[in-house]
């Protein structure tokens, strides 16, 4: 099934204005899809703005918790896909307000695949993340792993999960689940994050401040190979009705500590002398992450296009040259960045 899937195709996607959306929406507006975009708060800076994006899409103002609206759109637009990668992402704000996180991602969830449900959408695929298998010694993770969440954010996920699989499975909806690890890429204005946050602090001169002791493990993705996963798995569930229900893991397979990229990215933008400062007071936060991709290789026949070198070399590209030609937003704390809040997306 070639990229002419897309043209002509209705799909909605929500959390377009994120670091995920904005590339998935370029992608799909790039194959010719016609895209309708659920955007809740004003984007002047979003990739969705800045690549006059947003003239060639459709726009619904409005939020996950708002389901007539939901219904409303998805059927209004005759809706074929659904993206559903709206979410509140950071793992710091969901423990200060556990119940907005809950709303927006398992209320959310539910209002996007009952309306999906209701429409008899051809497909939805759902963001979900690693942080849905919650804290685990027996690592890496597999699509096999239970969900067991702890943590505010993690439990979202992991009943978001859940709840995706139900409609697969009680009301055949055609849904399927991408678990992704760490996203990063640029467009991500959010510089509470480890990458975005350390290129931006090198780029100021300033040393780059760790909340955590440096040594939590995680897996990543470059956001231009979560596109990728995005389309390749909502095409397959065109193809083969049998995989609805699935979740599929997609990362680079890697297992790098918030030091090792940190000391990555200032080998690569030539300031090592700006060693980082290491807080050690980051809280919450699953220690170790990982996971393998086996199922998306041998099902979907996905494989990352871009190493972590690579990819980090084209988000320090970006970042200088967006950073150079647009005011320096204000800094969290001096380049300070939370480990809580560490590059989960979706987010999206």
């Amino acid at each position: 099934m070639s990229e002419s899937f897309w043209r002509g195709r209705s799909v909605f996607v929500t959390g377009a204005s994120g670091l995920m959306g904005g590339w998935l929406v370029k992608r799909l507006v790039h194959e010719g899809a016609d895209v309708v975009a659920l955007i809740r708060d004003g984007i002047p800076r979003s990739m969705l703005a800045r690549e006059g994006l947003l003239e060639r899409i459709s726009v619904v103002h409005g939020s996950l918790e708002d389901s007539s609206l939901l219904r409303r759109a998805v059927c209004e637009y005759s809706t074929q896909t659904i993206f559903h990668l709206a979410a509140q992402p950071l793992v710091g704000v969901a423990k200060r307000d556990p119940v907005g996180t809950l709303k927006a991602n398992v209320e959310g969830t539910w209002n996007v695949l009952e309306a999906a449900r209701q429409a008899k959408v051809e497909q939805t695929v759902v963001a979900s993340s690693d942080k849905a298998y919650g804290n685990s010694a027996d690592l890496p993770y597999t699509e096999s792993h239970p969900l067991q969440g702890t943590y505010p954010y993690d439990v979202s996920k992991s009943c978001a999960d859940l709840i995706s699989t139900m409609y697969a499975r009680a009301y055949d909806l055609p849904v399927a689940i991408l678990r992704c690890a760490n996203l990063f890429g640029g467009g991500d204005l959010n510089f509470s994050r480890t990458i975005p946050g350390v290129i931006r602090s090198t780029l100021e001169g300033e040393r780059f401040r760790i909340r955590s002791d440096g040594k939590f493990v995680r897996d990543f993705l470059y956001v231009k190979d979560a596109a990728q996963a995005y389309l390749t798995v909502a095409r397959e569930l065109a193809r083969n009705p049998a995989i609805a229900g699935e979740a599929f893991n997609f990362s680079l397979s890697v297992k790098l500590t918030v030091l090792d990229v940190v000391h990555t990215v200032l080998q690569l933008m030539k300031r090592t002398d700006l060693t980082p400062i290491i807080e050690n007071n980051a809280s919450s936060e699953i220690r170790e992450q990982y996971m393998v991709c086996g199922k998306a290789h041998k099902l979907l026949g996905w494989s990352p296009r871009f190493g972590m070198e690579e990819a980090l070399r084209e988000t320090i590209d970006w970042y200088s040259s967006y950073l150079h030609a647009s005011p320096i937003p204000e800094s969290n704390g001096h380049g300070t960045t939370e480990l809580a809040a560490m590059m989960d997306a979706a987010a999206n």
